[in-house]
């Protein structure tokens, strides 16, 4: 880039002469240009850690752009001068303590702005000026019906959202799957912010998809995975919108009435609990908590919130250390013993080998004996330690007649594998040779599930296209479960496509091979690894044909046909945009029909079917009958309705031009509830009607405003607020329709009196 030097500046460390002299007479910028600063601003360190001087280059925007002042130059508040460069001239190493030595291998680390270059280019103020942005922009202007610069308040809210589904695009674009930990948090903070401030401009309706659209186009030619990814990232997005406009409408409400307390009691803090509970209740995330406090001038109180948050995350944890049962011995326990992370599984199910050592109770001993629980560590071993998504193998350990039963595999933090189980006879010592033996028919089992998660991805992506991705999985012998990225869930017709593709390459008798090759020539063969997974520079690969080639530790059966079949048992949700399937293949497939049979017989039965061909038939049957039943049902609640209506409308009060009704009329649904309380609503002009239903000792209030009543400022929702004050409940809703809980039912005369303060209050 060729900036004209009359309009370069830089600035330097103070203490850097060198920097200075570079500047100065290498590059002949001219002195007045080069402007010496501080430590905090032209030193950059992050504790300890490599660290040194920086030069910044700025453009001069010119004094148009300035704030006036005779001595204007890089480092004022003004708009002036824009950084567009950063040299860090890493050059020492520091404890964090103030103390530097000179590195051995010094480097200049550089970074440009690329966005602000573009504004220098264009002349352009800000990043939302240029060209490619301003698309954006005005396509969200689009949606919202909005004009950028004519409110600044509105404008915020336009370029959070600019800023935001630029991020999310390219997130998503990158295989991020919204979620709640790591970049998927990122990702659905980013997105929900930006839909918030949708609703701040008054768009209700999902519409970042669609703004989506437009910054894929416009960065199609820098980024043309994005627009091969275009139908996922879209249809990604607006499923994420989609939930969070559940997530938002719910919470919301409640937002909104717990600020209306507090403001009501001049109260400015809004509780850590309340916060946690919206979040644990409904997903509604802290920020947008502290966002709509904000808002009203309250602030949250943020301690507690992330004490709850940090006792939930404990708790979770807890849960897990139990679900892995006792192995946190590893990392003290085994830190001395060397060995006994060798895997001779992948050729054989037993072999003879050492016993390296015993742990019991959280300690090494030198032998354990019949009934004693324990870990055993071998120098070698064939059981497949829990890796993967795997389960571990369960077997034998025999010493002669002595036998160790192996109900668990896993590993150790340090890479021990170590056998879980419990002597059943004998005894065994350290430094036993031993013979170790893996449940064959388990294994078997169990390779037959790993493969077909194999055939299942790639036949996820042949049926549903190149976006799916593996997000995690489960293989044991009874069954196999598959999470994948998908934004909707998978039709019957697709999920039987893919189900006959597995089941036709099964009965291809495809061999299945593994090699061990260099990552790069793995990844140039096209061999699939599990997103967000690290790897070494060796891995294994297993291969089944042209048709799946995935990066695997586990183990796989011989041959697809070993499979026998694969049946597809439930397809449902994880979070938005993951999917997962659960299968079973070999005699688990004919489990499961045995067990589907049972159920066809068994309601076959109850129905008094002949056969399970007539099921169909006989259900319909019952539906109609249960639709008789239940239109007569309704028609008689209708008609006992209409005899209360009439009952109260004859006891009605008149207050000025008002008529009220208030009554309770028992235990009714809360439709029949409103259609009474819009009965005598829409019966005269001036009607206002407070109803309430009591069951079980839980009342509900409704609420009904006719047109003249609204328009003299007797709202149904403020009334409803009122009457359920006075019953310690809570409520909300429309002007002419709302409706609330009451949980002191004991007290509903007071309900109606309060509202009948309101009318008379306006009459």
């Amino acid at each position: 880039l060729e900036i004209p030097k009359e309009l370069l500046h830089v600035s330097v460390f103070e203490e850097d002469d060198e920097a200075y002299d570079i500047w100065t007479k290498n590059r002949g910028v001219d002195p007045s240009h080069v402007v010496r600063m501080g430590r905090e601003d032209n030193f950059w360190e992050i504790g300890s850690g490599p660290c040194g001087p920086c030069s910044e280059i700025y453009f001069d925007r010119g004094p148009d752009k300035g704030c006036g002042k005779p001595d204007c130059h890089v480092g004022c508040d003004c708009d002036r001068f824009i950084e567009i460069w950063n040299l860090v001239f890493t050059q020492f190493n520091t404890d964090g303590e103030g103390n530097y030595w000179p590195l051995d291998h010094k480097n200049i680390d550089t970074g440009m702005g690329l966005e602000r270059l573009a504004c220098v280019m264009q002349g352009v103020d800000n990043l939302f000026e240029v060209d490619t942005v301003q698309n954006i922009m005005s396509h969200i202007c689009r949606i919202a019906g909005k004009t950028y610069k004519q409110d600044p308040v509105e404008d915020i809210s336009i370029r959070v959202i600019t800023d935001h589904i630029r991020s999310t695009t390219f997130m998503v674009g990158d295989g991020v799957v919204p979620s709640n930990e790591g970049r998927g948090y990122v990702l659905r903070r980013l997105l929900r912010r930006a839909a918030r401030h949708g609703r701040l401009l008054g768009i209700h309706e999902p519409f970042l998809y669609q703004v989506a659209e437009t910054v894929i186009q416009e960065n199609a030619g820098a980024y043309p995975e994005l627009v091969t990814n275009k139908e996922y990232i879209v249809k990604m997005i607006r499923a994420e919108e989609e939930r969070f406009s559940k997530t938002i409408d719910g919470g919301l409400a409640q937002v909104n009435e717990i600020m209306d307390q507090l403001s009501a009691q001049g109260k400015t803090v809004f509780s850590g609990e309340d916060a946690f509970r919206l979040y644990d209740t409904f997903g509604f995330p802290i920020d947008l908590t502290k966002e709509l406090c904000n808002e009203r001038g309250l602030t949250v109180d943020e301690e507690t919130y992330q004490t709850l948050m940090q006792q939930q995350r404990e708790a979770a944890r807890e849960a897990t250390r139990r679900n892995l049962g006792d192995v946190a011995w590893t990392e003290d326990v085994l830190k001395d013993v060397d060995g006994g992370k060798e895997f001779v599984g992948y050729d054989t199910l037993k072999n003879e080998t050492t016993l390296l050592a015993i742990v019991k109770d959280n300690a090494l001993v030198e032998e354990v004996q019949e009934g004693d629980v324990a870990e055993l560590v071998l120098a070698s071993t064939p059981f497949y330690a829990e890796s993967g998504g795997q389960v571990g193998d369960t077997g034998v350990i025999c010493v002669g007649e002595s036998e160790f039963r192996v109900l668990d595999c896993k590993k150790s933090t340090l890479g021990h594998i170590m056998h879980i189980g419990q002597v059943t006879k004998g005894v065994l010592k350290d430094g036993d040779t031993v013979q170790a033996v893996v449940d064959g028919e388990r294994r078997m089992a169990i390779r037959r599930n790993h493969s077909s998660a194999h055939l299942l991805q790639a036949a996820l992506r042949t049926v549903l296209g190149d976006h799916v991705r593996q997000a995690g999985s489960y293989v044991d012998d009874q069954y196999m479960r598959f999470d994948f990225t998908h934004f909707e869930a998978v039709k019957p017709e697709e999920l039987q496509k893919i189900e006959h593709l597995v089941n036709e390459k099964i009965l291809e008798a495809i061999p299945v091979t593994t090699r061990v090759m260099p990552i790069e020539q793995a990844q140039q063969e096209g061999a699939m690894a599990l997103f967000g997974e690290k790897y070494g520079d060796m891995v294994r690969v297993v291969s089944m044909g042209d048709f799946s080639k995935e990066f695997c530790g586990g183990t796989h059966a011989d041959n697809t046909s070993n499979l026998g079949l694969f049946r597809i048992r439930s397809e449902s949700s994880v979070a938005a945009g993951v999917r997962r399937i659960e299968s079973v293949t070999g005699f688990g497939v004919l489990e499961l029909m045995n067990h589907q049979k049972e159920i066809l017989d068994e309601t076959a039965a109850l129905l008094k079917a002949g056969t399970a061909a007539e099921i169909p038939g006989k259900v319909r049957n019952e539906q109609r009958n249960i639709k008789e039943l239940e239109q007569e049902i309704s028609k008689q609640k209708d008609r006992e309705s209409a005899g209360a209506v009439k009952d109260i409308a004859s006891s009605a009060k008149e207050i000025g031009p008002y008529t009220l009704y208030c009554a309770k009329v028992g235990a009714v649904s809360a439709e029949n509830l409103r259609n009474m309380v819009s009965s005598l609503r829409d019966g005269k002009e001036g009607a206002i009607a407070l109803l309430v239903s009591v069951d079980d000792g839980k009342g509900t209030l409704c609420v009904g405003c006719s047109k003249k009543a609204i328009e003299d400022g007797l709202k149904a929702g403020a009334l409803v607020k009122a009457a359920a004050m006075a019953v310690g409940g809570n409520g909300g809703g429309k002007d002419d329709l709302a409706m609330a809980g009451a949980k002191d039912v004991s007290a509903i005369e007071k309900a109606f009196q309060a509202v009948e303060a309101c009318v008379a209050e306006k009459a």
